[in-house]
């Protein structure tokens, strides 16, 4: 093994407001190269569940960024701020050289990701924008199948997604009882709340992923508007491109979690194609699989995702050993087409009407 191979790549995380920084140093902790180097919140009250459950010792524990970045000396950032300080937190970090993973969204709006973009432009940074679903065995496989023309050429993607609402849950899913949504950020527009800004980045990045890299020529956008909230808790999109019309809906207020029972309709994917289609179902074992070779339909078991494909850490440290760029819709050009559908399907809903991608 080389010594590059050997390196222990030091990770800081900063800011806490999403509640996935748990799960991302989790992923961390586990990974034998890798290390928590630091955590910074305003608030640190909000680091303590990490710095107990990762034995995360007193000098690694900041409330301002820029001593943790001089002390703690990370290799890499996980950055898990409201969606509107995204573009913030990324050009803070930037000039300390440290390689950065933003969990999702993207971003706020196609300017702030530009600015993110623009912040690591020609220095040797790696920035990657983490969608969970991303790394779901089915959806994975329903890839593979789909680039191995299973299905034929796709023409539709149907997606659907949300939860209970991010009041109900904390890292690793563990339940919450919610408080009062006016006091958390997920429910102030200008923080970036809303489901709209939370569920469509991943249906429409993972949707240009499965159309191989395709924008769209137009959409149009409807959320709700619920009395007493300043966002959404539900939308729906239709993208038009040049193959047909693909349908991105998010929804805080399904029934139940999709990670405890799936609830109706079921959060995933559906593609269709010349020659077939899939269903590819959040957390679930198998995907249908429809196709000339078998019309009724059968259920074929997911892959077995093997390192260093399992989740976004031990990718992102692959890509750093290996030195190579991080690829599909964790890449800031595939996102950044996601997030110019977001943008659209934004400003779509509130002129309530169709307009150019």
């Amino acid at each position: 093994m080389s010594a590059k191979a050997q390196k222990v790549w030091r990770f800081a995380g900063i800011n806490f407001d999403h509640m996935h920084m748990g799960d991302l140093l989790r992923m961390v902790h586990e990974h034998p190269a890798a290390e928590i180097a630091g955590v910074c919140d305003a608030d640190p009250a909000r680091m303590r569940d990490a710095i107990q459950g990762f034995g995360i010792p007193k000098k690694g524990v900041f409330t301002d960024v820029a001593e943790c970045l001089a002390r703690a000396r990370p290799d890499v950032v996980i950055l898990c701020p409201a969606t509107a300080l995204h573009a913030d937190y990324v050009e803070r970090v930037a000039p300390s050289g440290a390689h950065m993973l933003v969990e999702k969204p993207f971003a706020a709006n196609l300017a702030d990701a530009d600015r993110m973009i623009a912040a690591v432009k020609g220095r040797g940074q790696r920035l990657m924008i983490n969608w969970p679903l991303r790394w779901y065995p089915c959806h994975m496989t329903a890839h593979r199948l789909l680039r191995e023309g299973v299905i034929g050429y796709l023409q539709e993607v149907h997606y659907y997604d949300g939860n209970r609402g991010p009041l109900r849950h904390g890292a690793d899913k563990v339940e919450t009882e919610p408080g009062p949504k006016a006091a958390s950020w997920w429910y102030h527009r200008e923080k970036g709340g809303g489901s709209m800004l939370d569920y469509l980045g991943y249906g429409v990045t993972l949707g240009t992923w499965f159309h191989g890299g395709a924008a769209p020529i137009e959409v149009t956008a409807v959320m709700d508007e619920p009395s007493g909230l300043e966002v959404d808790e539900h939308s729906i999109t239709v993208c038009r491109y040049a193959c047909g019309l693909s349908k991105f809906e998010t929804r805080w207020g399904t029934f139940t979690d999709p990670w405890t029972h799936q609830p109706q309709p079921k959060c995933g994917f559906v593609l269709k194609g010349t020659r077939g289609t899939i269903s590819s179902y959040d957390y679930e074992a198998t995907i249908r699989l429809q196709n000339e070779e078998c019309r009724e339909g059968r259920d074929v078991p997911v892959d077995e995702i093997r390192s260093p494909y399992r989740n976004p850490v031990e990718y992102l440290i692959h890509c750093l050993d290996k030195g190579k760029d991080v690829e599909g819709p964790l890449s800031p050009a595939m996102a950044r087409v996601g997030q110019r559908i977001v943008d659209a399907a934004y400003r779509s809903a509130k002129a309530k009407r169709t307009l150019p991608y």
